[in-house]
């Protein structure tokens, strides 16, 4: 369905978690000194409204999809706001897994064994990457990916807890079509559901196609479709702990 045919606002959860708050709390407990000095650098209000909001989007790939088992192969991130995309302070990092990689992740990321060959660990990745997040509002497409691998991450080799907040355009797109009652309609009328993958979900706004499935590339492509979901269903100002988790 043509984009102007969707609803232009939608009902918004209630006030998420206080992440101000809770930053305080876990840099009291947080051993390493990077990770303690991310949590001491503070996040912003709930109440900020999104035109105020320094954003980061985020993109893990990965030697499979159980954070448990698998492991990150490669992070891509760059910040950004509602009125630029800041490409230039984009990063992207390759990291040597501690499983080995499959050929099926190959397949999909593209990433070979000779490509992260001489890869760093991800131990040596946290550092540039908590400096990257620190004071932002991390945004993703599918919020389990980043938050379990990167809380598993932590938890492995620095046996520390990672918590930060983030927006998740997976969400807010099922959110635009719940509205519409999709599933159901679909159903009866005999239609596939809605695709709510990422390229499929920028699509409908008509962004451009992007190459899928390298970090970096993903982290843009998120980031464009956040601010194309704000301009078509959100408001500028409604404060960011509506949408957080």
């Amino acid at each position: 369905m043509p984009m102007s045919k969707l609803p232009g606002f939608f009902p918004l959860a209630p006030p998420g978690p206080r992440w101000s708050q809770r930053f305080e709390e876990l840099a009291e407990k947080a051993k390493d000194k990077p990770l303690k000095q991310y949590y001491q650098n503070g996040m912003i209000s709930g109440e900020t409204p999104l035109s105020e909001v320094p954003f980061v989007a985020l993109d893990l790939e990965t030697t499979g999809l159980d954070s448990k088992r698998d492991d990150i192969v490669s992070v891509g991130l760059v910040p950004f706001d509602l009125r630029r995309v800041y490409c230039r302070q984009a990063k992207h990092w390759l990291v040597r897994p501690l499983p080995p990689l499959s050929s099926e992740s190959v397949v999909i990321h593209g990433i070979t064994h000779s490509d992260i060959a001489d890869a760093p660990s991800l131990n040596h990745v946290f550092e540039p990457l908590l400096e990257a997040l620190a004071g932002k509002v991390v945004v993703v497409h599918y919020k389990s990916i980043e938050r379990n691998f990167l809380a598993q991450a932590f938890s492995k080799r620095l046996q520390e807890e990672f918590q930060f907040p983030l927006v998740d355009t997976m969400e807010i797109e099922a959110n635009v079509h719940r509205q519409l009652r999709w599933g159901w309609w679909q159903e009866m009328m005999g239609k596939k559901r809605v695709s709510l993958r990422l390229s499929a979900s920028r699509q409908r706004y008509s962004l451009p196609h992007y190459q899928s499935h390298h970090a970096q590339i993903d982290a843009q492509a998120t980031a464009e479709l956040f601010i194309a979901q704000v301009r078509h269903h959100l408001k500028e100002d409604i404060a960011i702990n509506t949408l957080w988790r």
